[in-house]
């Protein structure tokens, strides 16, 4: 494949020396729907991971402890490795890692039900973390080069086949389990393979236009923000404390401390997480409407109640606060993306990976002292803190600054 340089994934920061250029670009909705459908095998697999776990507690005999090293050892790969990807990704385009790494994500999970213990099951979870972390940062940069002049819009389409394949995961994976045992995994090989064959397939499509080359190009020339940048990985790694705190902890606390029926697991974090995908879609228009700082800021805000009331209702309206705060939490992942780039618009690849992979990774170190407040207090507690952590994350995030809009000298 051609080199590609740099893409810009947000609005311009550089409004003069982009518009005409994003004009000229009309989005190719064919390449960023089979992105989408890449985008979805892959965090399907990921996504099956949480229902998944109190399966492998049992078939293993885990603690809380050893089941959050599980959860940690899958955001380390897919996650907090994610910036090299992306390194690697404003360096020149890799297209082929797109069919690669579908492959790796969707064969590590799939095999995870004959796993024979603890070490062949961490082996098994890196993986499939690698091939996440392979995937985002490569995807983003292409999607966002066919993606036309509104790209929150686009990214949010793009964004919804994950946050789909992420909400559809613990269904699929406690239906498939619920039949035949923790061999269900070997499922999830079947939408992998399409998806690899139909990236394989479209390959040659996603060469960079001289179009989207001058948009690179002038994107190049803009201002990076780094103490922005980090200031905007630590909101969404607080962010992630309570995304990954949840959807790893309310499957238990439904078990263990309610004593609900284990089948529940998978409506469970459906609601969850299928609201969220619903969220991201909303999301996109509006931030490209009202500003993605504003957005990023007062939606963290509003969610916050609805976290708390889902620990204080039961029933059906317990479901219904699950879904609110899952809509209000996801609906901020891809406006954070679109964020980063116009912090650093000369390091596309990069941002993506400092905000899809490292920032919610980090995220990952919270789970792990959720889990040991969970075996030391209870799974109550290791929720209410997952549940007002927006408020931290509110507060950070109205120290972000303005995105600088004039060029670079």
């Amino acid at each position: 494949m051609a080199d590609s340089e740099p893409v810009i994934y947000s609005a311009p920061v550089a409004p003069a020396l982009l518009a005409s250029t994003a004009q000229r670009i009309r989005p190719n909705t064919k390449l960023i729907a089979l992105l989408s459908v890449g985008h979805f095998v892959v965090d399907l697999n990921q996504g099956c991971l949480p229902a998944m776990l109190p399966f492998l507690k049992s078939a293993h005999q885990l603690s809380y402890a050893a089941v959050a090293t599980i959860v940690l050892a899958a955001n380390v790969a897919s996650s907090i490795v994610q910036p090299l990807f992306g390194y690697f990704a404003d360096r020149t385009a890799r297209r082929w890692m797109l069919p690669a790494s579908v492959l790796l994500t969707g064969g590590g999970f799939a095999l995870m039900g004959l796993a024979p213990g603890f070490t062949a099951l961490l082996a098994l979870v890196v993986a499939m973390g690698l091939g996440v972390a392979a995937y985002h940062p490569e995807a983003y940069k292409t999607a966002t080069s066919v993606a036309g002049e509104k790209k929150a819009t686009a990214l949010s389409w793009f964004s919804l086949g994950g946050n789909v394949g992420i909400a559809l995961g613990p269904p699929v994976i406690t239906a498939l389990v619920t039949v035949v045992g923790v061999m269900g995994s070997l499922g999830l090989l079947l939408p992998t393979l399409v998806a690899t064959m139909l990236l394989l397939a479209v390959l040659p499509a996603f060469s960079p236009t001289p179009a989207s080359r001058a948009a690179a190009a002038a994107a190049a020339r803009g201002v990076n923000m780094p103490r922005a940048m980090a200031l905007l990985i630590l909101v969404v790694t607080i962010r992630s404390w309570t995304t990954l705190g949840f959807t790893t902890f309310v499957p238990f606390y439904y078990i263990d401390t309610l004593g609900a029926d284990p089948r529940l697991v998978g409506p469970l974090l459906f609601v969850f997480l299928g609201a969220g995908a619903a969220g991201t879609v909303i999301a996109g228009p509006l931030a490209d409407r009202w500003g993605s700082r504003a957005f990023m800021q007062w939606v963290l805000l509003a969610a916050l109640p609805f976290g708390v009331l889902f620990l204080l209702v039961r029933g059906a309206l317990a479901f219904v606060m699950l879904g609110i705060f899952g809509a209000l939490l996801t609906s901020s992942f891809t406006v954070s993306v679109v964020l980063g780039q116009a912090y650093l618009p000369r390091n596309a690849g990069t941002a993506s990976g400092l905000i899809v992979g490292f920032a919610i990774g980090a995220g990952g170190l919270g789970v792990t002292a959720l889990g040991w407040v969970a075996d030391r207090y209870g799974l109550p507690s290791a929720l209410w803190i997952s549940a007002l952590m927006p408020l931290l994350a509110f507060a950070t995030a109205r120290l972000l600054p303005a995105q600088r809009v004039h060029e670079a000298r």
